[in-house]
């Protein structure tokens, strides 16, 4: 097997960020858009009501829309911010713009694995987390930093460019 010279390891290196980049920022856009649709769905209403239910940020929300009508308005929010994430090679700005909202997205969904009951699996203790929803909403950190990077991506690019 064949070694590789540091000028290799440095071109492989660049091209396997250059990838993940990509997979980052458009995984990261596809996750919004399609949970986004959902959010117009039934069952995924009903489905984030327990979450909103139990949170001191969102509690309020059935008071103002209905439980579909509060769904709907999140995945229009969701939907939005994707679509603006991977407007990056277009406008840096609009990427920008999206990532923030994403980043505010997942900074509300992480404070549900303080409030919403059920995130400890039941007759075990931390750092045992239940399947729903605890690992369910665990997986947010790792959007939450997809949609910071995003952002401070797409800041550096919009201060060098006219995007």
């Amino acid at each position: 097997m064949k070694t590789m010279n540091l000028n290799e390891q440095t071109t492989t290196g660049l091209r396997l960020e250059n990838i993940g980049a990509g997979v980052i920022r458009y995984g990261l856009a596809i996750v919004l858009i399609w949970i986004g649709i959902l959010k117009f769905t039934t069952y995924e209403a009903e489905g984030i009501k327990p979450l909103v239910d139990h949170s001191p940020l969102l509690g309020w929300a059935y008071n103002v829309a209905s439980v579909s009508g509060f769904s709907m308005f999140i995945g229009f929010i969701e939907i939005l911010s994707g679509i603006l994430i991977a407007c990056r090679n277009y406008s840096a700005k609009a990427s920008l713009i999206g990532s923030s909202m994403a980043v505010f997205t997942f900074v509300i969904t992480l404070t549900f694995l303080l409030s919403t009951p059920g995130i400890i699996q039941p007759d075990y203790s931390f750092p045992f987390i239940s399947p729903q929803p605890g690992q369910f909403l665990l997986k947010d950190i790792v959007l939450f930093g997809a949609a910071l990077w995003s952002a401070g991506e797409a800041l550096r690019a919009s201060n060098t460019t006219a995007a």
